[in-house]
């Protein structure tokens, strides 16, 4: 049976916190395999639709071994997008993330968390939240390589802006940086996609380097943000991520 991890109003998750706005609205979005869980408001039909693509969350404990919910536990990700003052902002979870469907297995949130169904069930998503309006795709951590191979996978969506924040951008090159199993069952982007787009990692990210993520990118349109990291430190530059467009 499919189970939701919900509290309207106020999400309690460990130690972790943040207070849901009363403008936005949680829904969920079925797709092909997954239920896809999301908080958004959407107020300005003329303008793009701003989707904040969630990163791995609770895939791994502190011991280094398989969850058994993937839900995320800390707040950085959502408490940016609850934050983005633009008209139509959407908060989207990874499969399995608040939702847990039956087709749910522990591969989609590990070594699988980029496969084939993963990308296309978001692609899926999104598609039908956007309603073929412009898409402004902010991808964190592994959402960041899930929104690149959404965009490359899928012509139709209309990105108008690609922005990672603290993102993956290729998980074999990742997981080599950080002498990580590779992801066996996931596929990944072999170069970044050709759309307009702006990276930002923090200069103490000890999960995705900016070494790592300047060499991927060639210095090409990244921010280095001095001392932030995987999870802090981007509070000076939310009003510039926030009018990237």
């Amino acid at each position: 049976m499919k189970k939701t991890i919900l509290i309207l109003g106020l999400f309690l998750l460990g130690c972790h916190s943040v207070i849901v706005p009363k403008n936005f609205v949680y829904q969920m979005v079925k797709t092909q395999d997954y239920t896809l869980a999301l908080w958004q408001k959407q107020t300005d039909d003329s303008s793009p639709v701003r989707i904040y693509l969630e990163g791995d969350g609770h895939a791994f404990n502190y011991a280094g071994q398989p969850t058994s919910d993937p839900t995320p536990k800390g707040n950085f990700l959502r408490k940016i997008a609850f934050n983005d003052p633009n008209p139509n902002v959407v908060y989207l979870a990874r499969p399995c993330q608040y939702v847990m469907d039956e087709s749910c297995t522990q591969k989609d949130w590990t070594t699988g968390r980029f496969s084939q169904k993963i990308v296309d069930s978001v692609s899926l998503a999104i598609q039908k939240i956007a309603d073929n309006r412009p898409v402004i795709l902010i991808g964190y951590s592994g959402g960041a390589l899930l929104g690149g191979l959404v965009i490359r996978q899928n012509p139709k969506i209309k990105v108008q802006k690609w922005i990672t924040l603290a993102g993956v951008l290729n998980h074999s090159q990742w997981t080599q940086d950080l002498n990580l199993p590779p992801l066996s069952d996931s596929v990944d982007l072999d170069e970044l996609p050709q759309v307009n787009q702006h990276h930002y990692v923090g200069a103490g990210d000890k999960i995705v380097s900016a070494d790592l993520t300047q060499k991927i990118t060639q210095n090409q349109n990244l921010t280095i943000i001095p001392g932030a990291t995987h999870t802090s430190g981007f509070d000076d530059y939310l009003n510039e991520i926030y009018q990237n467009k």
